[in-house]
């Protein structure tokens, strides 16, 4: 089969395509072929391995290869059909059109995969095509599991910095389908799109700080690492909540002495993948509450320039890659 691989961690361009052996499900494994993917900044920085720390070098290197990778095929969620399954599943069949979520055990930019039945896999929305499908899992998944972490409610405050990322945009909808009022931070350009997801009040970060606006928030949820620590705690209410999803050492004991000494608290869980997660995201979607942004799509053997165009930093939603013959097929919704 084809797939996409880097034998080296580096820029994009050590992504290449290549013929490698397709895989055989175990007993309790599914076969995959898969019609979509996406590339992810999470892609990119296990691509390009950029630790900032010796502790997390030796965190990435034990998960992911400390001289070189240890899975050589990158890629966290896909879109596809099961072609087959092996003795002991019972959950899927052959022919189910499914999106599923590898996660850290990647492997999605390739024709082909394996996952367990038990894992974060599911029926595909019958209202989505594969590539929609595809750019759901991590962004969705990841929103879902902060916000539940946050323990959203109705009538809350809530600000989602980063909105228009592949994260964010799945945070402005889930936060307004749990009845939060929503304030999306974003770039001029992405104001409309942040506006269209249901935002109550959107920023722009070029022209105002929303640290200095005397406004406070039940919950402030930075989904892509760069928003002002101390200016976000005080823009807190008493027992509000900061969600990270990503942050540099130093924060960390930041996070720690915040918890300590204060009735705010910082939390930055690590992701857990559920199939009961992605049924409940499947509901929404085929109910018409949730939607996929996707600012591009390459196929599967330009997925270095589908890496270069994440890491400028100005994608909106998700970039897909498509993989085989179907993807765009109106047939396959």
């Amino acid at each position: 089969m084809k797939a996409i691989v880097y034998e080296k961690y580096g820029p994009p361009e050590v992504l290449h395509l290549k013929e490698v052996d397709k895989p055989t499900p175990k007993a309790n494994e599914v076969l995959i072929k898969i019609y979509a993917t996406t590339a992810t900044k999470y892609d990119c920085w296990v691509r390009s391995f950029k630790a900032s720390t010796r502790i997390l070098a030796l965190f990435f290197g034990m998960n992911f290869g400390l001289i070189r990778p240890k899975n050589p095929i990158l890629g966290t969620e896909l879109a596809g059909v099961i072609e087959a399954v092996g003795k002991d599943v019972k959950l899927f069949r052959k022919g189910d059109q499914v999106f599923g979520y590898p996660g850290m055990s990647l492997g999605a930019y390739a024709e082909y995969i394996c996952l367990p039945e038990d894992g974060a896999l599911a029926i595909k929305p019958t209202n989505m095509t594969y590539e929609e499908a595809a750019a759901v899992q991590q962004g969705a998944l990841t929103a879902l599991f902060f916000l539940r972490k946050g323990n959203i409610q109705s009538r809350q405050k809530v600000l989602i910095f980063g909105a228009s990322g592949g994260v964010g945009t799945f945070a402005v909808q889930l936060a307004k389908h749990f009845g939060a009022e929503v304030t999306g931070v974003c770039s001029t350009k992405k104001l409309e799109l942040v506006k269209s997801l249901g935002a109550d009040k959107v920023i722009d970060y070029t022209q105002e700080d929303f640290t200095k606006n005397g406004e406070t928030y039940d919950i402030i949820f930075d989904t892509v690492g760069k928003s002002p620590f101390s200016g976000s705690t005080r823009s807190l209410k008493k027992e509000g909540v900061y969600l990270l999803t990503t942050y540099r050492l130093p924060r960390l004991f930041r996070i720690i002495w915040l918890n300590l000494i204060s009735s705010k608290k910082a939390i930055s869980p690590l992701l857990k993948e559920r199939a009961e997660d992605l049924i409940f995201l499947r509901e929404l979607i085929e109910a018409g509450k949730l939607k996929v942004v996707i600012d591009r799509r390459y196929p599967l053997e330009q997925a270095a320039e589908a890496h270069s165009y994440v890491e400028t930093g100005h994608k909106k939603g998700s970039v897909v890659i498509t993989v085989g013959k179907n993807n765009n097929a109106e047939q396959d919704k």
